[in-house]
């Protein structure tokens, strides 16, 4: 029989557990070595953090950025492998989501992957090159890397 998988919120999460989560996802820019010293900080200066245990094994987690009035940033949405496809990532987004309900919008930045497009899609997002009532552009910078 499966445990149940818990949601805590809170910044408060182990380094070590941080660091196996993102590299189990390929995310090498917040592990990479001289950005590991940095992920506690990210989290801790996040305006909501929930995440996912299985015991005492962190298996996901969400993290966002918000002025709680108007907008509200999915920053990071990430399960262990071995637990995604079992709607792990799913409560995560809607805890973020019921969290944010009052706020105009949320927004995120993914990859262009098929799977996360989907599992976006899914949730009631809306790619904003597919906008027809409210045409939006998305722009971006990132330190330290070339783009274009």
């Amino acid at each position: 029989m499966e445990r149940s998988i818990a949601l805590r919120t809170g910044a408060d999460i182990p380094y070590d557990k941080l660091v196996r989560l993102y590299d189990s996802v390929g995310w090498k820019a917040y592990t990479a070595s001289q950005r590991r010293p940095d992920l506690p900080r990210a989290l801790q200066h996040s305006s909501f953090v929930v995440s996912a245990w299985d015991g005492e094994e962190l298996v996901g987690l969400a993290r966002g950025l918000s002025d709680d009035v108007s907008v509200f940033y999915l920053q990071d949405v990430l399960v262990l492998p071995g637990y995604q496809s079992r709607g792990i990532g799913t409560r995560l987004v809607h805890a973020c989501l019921e969290r944010y309900a009052h706020v105009r919008m949320c927004v995120l930045l993914a990859d262009d992957e098929e799977r996360s497009s989907a599992f976006y899609d899914s949730l009631g997002f809306t790619r904003t090159d597919e906008l027809v009532e409210t045409p939006l552009k998305t722009f971006i910078r990132v330190q330290g890397v070339e783009l274009a």
